[in-house]
């Protein structure tokens, strides 16, 4: 009796493909055989584009996506190479068929938005892009020990932020100082949208520095000074915050820390051996160091000298707290000199001693206290 139940089962599963095989051809060609046959293209696709083929990869995802149009991935691959190419507008089409078929395609959405901001100016298609990552609501899945997307996602959002941040200012440099009423609240927007990137991506220089570059463009000079001061501290050797930092301070009329800013920020350029931009700044560390001997017999300045004296005690007592363990520091991290292959070289310490003084922030005490939030 098993035996027979059996047989009939059998017979009615090749009885049920049958019917589907000779009643239902285009169903059969449309979802199995063409998917089959799409996939495998995909496949060569995958193997082409590793291989950075990318004209025999291009051939191979459209022969697979006209047979298997859901394939989203190929499209988003397909996206990629069109960027690569620089045919932005069918880098869009790619990615906007990736996400038609998969909504949650976190990395399809932000290439999107990259795109549509940043090389074709659609700003408002970008920013929409970055709302939908930060929005939608994610699985988040989480094996003890072996695998969580839960720190991806959340930074995935930090991007997002970022992102939006980027394309509102970029949205408000199309309006100029005439049209001041425009600009003002996209920035304010973007300063808003850097402001939860930081909180999310916190190590993130770049953040900070263009925080600082919002509230520097909208007057506010003591939270660009704190957050030019932050992104130093992460990322000592970026020249540009050293550079934006002085002419805040310039701007300010602090022109002694302006002239160590600009100093540092000359350093840099020099050792990245970018020859128009050193003397750029060179000029500038030129007009700053006049202003700075003509500043002195100002009676601004010794306001000047007058409110640096409120911080003295202050640094006297936390520099005191620290002296010893700073004395040792020096002695491990002095200045020696090596003979290497007939070559002097300074040790690695002089590298360490060199990001050390980068990362210290001329003028941050200005900024830590409201009297000098409207300089």
């Amino acid at each position: 009796m098993k035996r027979l139940f059996t047989l009939l089962l059998y017979l009615l599963c090749i009885a049920g493909i049958a019917f589907v095989v000779v009643y239902k051809k285009d169903w059969v060609q449309r979802n199995v055989i063409n998917r089959i046959e799409g996939m495998y293209y995909v496949y060569k696709g995958d193997r082409a584009y590793r291989h950075h083929k990318l004209s025999y990869a291009i051939d191979y995802y459209h022969k697979g996506l006209d047979l298997y149009e859901k394939h989203y991935t190929a499209w988003y691959n397909l996206g990629n190479i069109y960027v690569a190419y620089e045919d932005y507008y069918a880098a869009v089409d790619a990615y906007e068929h990736a996400i038609k078929y998969n909504d949650k395609y976190v990395v399809a959405r932000m290439n999107l938005g990259i795109i549509q901001a940043e090389k074709l100016g659609n700003f408002d298609a970008a920013i929409e892009q970055y709302e939908a990552i930060i929005d939608k609501k994610y699985h988040i899945w989480s094996i003890p020990f072996i695998y969580s997307n839960r720190k991806s996602s959340k930074v995935n959002k930090g991007l997002a932020y970022y992102n939006m941040g980027r394309a509102y200012r970029q949205k408000a440099t199309y309006f100029g100082d005439a049209e001041a009423g425009m600009s003002t609240p996209l920035l304010l927007k973007s300063a808003e949208s850097y402001e939860k990137a930081a909180k999310i991506l916190k190590k993130n220089s770049d953040v900070r520095y263009n925080l600082a570059l919002d509230y520097h463009l909208l007057g506010n000079y003591r939270d660009a000074g704190k957050n030019y001061c932050r992104a130093i501290k992460l990322s000592p050797m970026n020249y540009e915050a050293h550079y934006n930092m002085a002419i805040l301070l310039r701007r300010m009329k602090y022109y002694r820390e302006s002239l160590e800013e600009l100093e540092k920020a000359a350093l840099l350029v020099s050792t990245a051996n970018s020859t128009v931009n050193a003397e750029y700044i060179f000029g500038i560390l030129s007009e700053v160091s006049h202003s700075y001997i003509d500043f002195r017999n100002d009676p601004e300045y010794l306001e000047q000298c007058d409110n640096d004296n409120q911080y003295v005690e202050y640094n006297k007592k936390k520099k005191h707290k620290k002296k010893d363990k700073d004395e040792k520091k020096e002695e491990e991290t002095s200045f020696v000199y090596i003979n290497d292959n007939g070559k002097i070289t300074p040790n690695t310490n002089l590298e360490t001693l060199m990001k050390k003084n980068m990362s210290e922030c001329a003028g941050y005490t200005y900024f830590r206290n409201e009297i000098y939030g409207s300089k």
